[in-house]
């Protein structure tokens, strides 16, 4: 039995700026930008949510396949996971498109600006979800618009349950798809501020999702993430990180804690605390798959 594992493959370019952002923006003027942040490094890591959580998902165990599109670049990309025994039987390469690419631009508050090109993301819905009975768990990430609509119906088609995470995919969707998403979910996981858009968008708030018998996670970086079930509200804690380095692919950490969890059967406490943990460990170093598997983590297994 084995999780499927829907979202992006992209290659990201991420640059540190060791200033603040607030500082050079005018608050008055802000529909009217012409800024340029100079930045002391870039690196050109794996990544794209889908890439993120199946490196995650390889390092715990985790039984899951990942379901993508990749470009005529992907050579690297394809090495790289077979080098870190990932399958790749269910990833596409588009070879007239470039594989997705983000731009992300950190300050030193942490704060995160992103600039996105979906490349062959956009041809993530020729893709079908392996319909052979293993499959027990799904994950719809963000990913081609097309994508997470086609996969989420072949979920429910298959009746196959699912975590929903739209992530900054959130925009493309009007109400009615969010609510077509969320009300087939069984579990529901953004950040906190996704899920501020997404009460504004839908109108729908943590009570009216658990109500209906789903768990949703709200994540809140370096202040922990809370889980609502019907009967209760987990506040979990994050480890603290004295040397944190790099916050790019945390929440992608977390989300495979989540399957793992799930897949496995543990308590919504012990889930949180895993994938808080996996998060954290990230945190701690450069790009999102550069990690490996912690003594701290191995206790939590």
């Amino acid at each position: 039995m084995k999780a499927v594992v829907c979202g992006s493959f992209a290659y990201d370019n991420i640059l540190s700026f060791e200033k603040a952002f607030k500082d050079h923006l005018i608050a008055t003027e802000l529909d009217n930008i012409n800024v340029s942040f100079l930045c002391d490094s870039l690196r050109r890591e794996f990544g794209g949510c889908a890439g993120n959580i199946i490196y995650n998902c390889s390092l715990i165990n985790c039984n899951a396949i990942a379901l993508g599109t990749l470009g005529k670049d992907a050579q690297p990309y394809l090495d790289w996971m077979k080098k870190n025994n990932i399958i790749t039987d269910f990833i596409k390469v588009i070879e007239d498109s470039y594989t997705a690419q983000a731009y992300i631009t950190t300050d030193n508050q942490s704060n995160q600006i992103t600039t996105f090109h979906p490349g062959a993301m956009q041809y993530s819905n020729q893709l079908i979800i392996p319909d052979d009975q293993s499959i027990v768990l799904g994950l719809i990430s963000p990913d081609g618009r097309n994508g997470m609509l086609e996969h989420t119906k072949q979920l429910i088609d298959m009746k196959i349950p699912y975590v929903f995470d739209p992530g900054q995919g959130m925009p493309m969707f009007n109400r009615d798809e969010l609510i077509f998403f969320s009300d087939n979910a069984n579990w529901i996981i953004m950040n906190d501020y996704e899920f501020k858009l997404y009460n504004e968008v839908t109108g729908i708030n943590y009570k009216d999702i658990t109500q209906q018998g789903k768990i949703l996670i709200v994540t809140k970086g370096k202040d922990g993430s809370v889980i609502y079930d019907k009967e209760n509200i987990h506040n979990i804690p994050t480890k603290k990180i004295s040397d944190a380095k790099d916050p790019t692919g945390c929440g992608d950490a977390y989300r495979a804690g989540l399957i793992y969890g799930i897949m496995n059967k543990m308590p919504i406490e012990k889930i949180g605390e895993l994938s808080s943990a996996l998060g954290a460990l990230k945190v701690s170093h450069y790009g999102t798959q550069n990690h490996t598997l912690s003594n701290e983590i191995k206790k939590l297994l």
